[in-house]
């Protein structure tokens, strides 16, 4: 079970305000994204799912990754701040096509989090989460919805004896240098990234657009798409 910081009333309230902050400071500080730093954070998804794959601890994420409808990943969650703090980074997601064979995407999302609790010094964590329910997948490609709040969350299980029944809308797995459970992302906010799908697509796409129509495509996230699949298979 995720670590609570704060009460459930006093994240309800933060969280939103936080949130927009750090949305909003990224917004500011950054550059437009371009082709190639999306296609720069698509690789550094692919190497993040090529060592969870590679993990002899998780099994439960081997045999259960080709029952997902869609991969939500992470190559850096920043955990930072002094007794207000906050933890933020970007994710892809790539979804099962309708034939269930192959993977749609990647489309780019952010992640913000707004927590009290005493947080010195700076943490970066990596996270991959099966997305397992349509409700979970339908959130993705809306706006902005909130984990454990709109869309239901529990920490995937990892080493001997995990054997026991997990469900949750996402299962999700979090490491940071090498330990599990890196980062909480109870109350974590997930917002449509439009600038990166823009940058990457050549063209204003949506989460639909990339993962449910494929009305837009780069080739270069094929390699992402077959890394999914190389996972999959590594669980039969």
């Amino acid at each position: 079970m995720f670590k609570r910081i704060a009460s459930n009333t006093a994240r309800t309230a933060l969280t939103p305000v936080l949130a927009f902050t750090i949305f909003g400071l990224a917004a500011c500080s950054s550059t437009p994204p371009t082709k190639d730093d999306t296609q720069a954070r698509v690789d550094a998804a692919q190497a993040t799912l090529a060592n969870f794959r590679r993990d002899p601890d998780m099994t439960w994420f081997r045999d259960h990754v080709g029952s997902a409808k869609a991969l939500l990943i992470s190559p850096q969650i920043v955990q930072a701040g002094f007794i207000v703090g906050g933890s933020g980074g970007s994710a892809v997601v790539i979804a099962r096509n309708r034939s269930g064979t192959g993977w749609n995407g990647p489309a780019f999302y952010r992640l913000a989090q707004g927590s009290i609790g005493l947080q010195a010094g700076a943490q970066a964590s990596e996270m991959v989460a099966l997305v397992m329910t349509d409700k979970a997948l339908n959130s993705l490609l809306a706006t902005t919805f909130k984990l454990g709040g709109d869309v239901s969350v529990a920490a995937g299980p990892v080493g001997a004896g995990t054997g026991a029944p997990v469900t949750a809308d996402m299962i999700v797995y979090t490491r940071s240098k090498g330990l599990y459970g890196g980062v909480n992302v109870d109350g974590t906010v997930i917002d449509v990234d439009e600038g990166r799908n823009r940058a990457y697509y050549g063209q204003p796409a949506t989460p639909v657009d990339i993962l449910v129509t494929r009305s837009v495509s780069n080739p270069a996230g094929a390699r992402l798409a077959q890394a999914a699949s190389g996972a999959v298979a590594s669980g039969r």
